[in-house]
């Protein structure tokens, strides 16, 4: 695993302190893990979002939409 030296503002640290002392978390590498992984799925998941909405709506129904996402996961 990559190695990080970073800089915190006093109550960022603070933070992450009360965060491992309540038992959250074993350390706060795995606290500061743990939150890019988060922000990286929120990312993730905007960018799907964006995506969806740029390509349209759709008139098609519950049964077509059902059908046709049965039909693209069976080949």
């Amino acid at each position: 695993m990559a190695r990080q030296s970073i800089s915190l503002t006093e109550p960022n640290d603070q933070w992450l302190k009360n965060q491992v002392e309540n038992k959250e978390y074993a350390s706060k590498s795995e606290l500061v893990n743990d939150l890019i992984r988060q922000a990286r799925k929120q990312e993730w998941i905007k960018e799907k979002l964006e995506k969806a909405e740029k390509s349209g709506f759709t008139t098609d129904s519950k049964d077509e939409i059902l059908k046709l996402s049965k039909e693209l996961l069976n080949g």
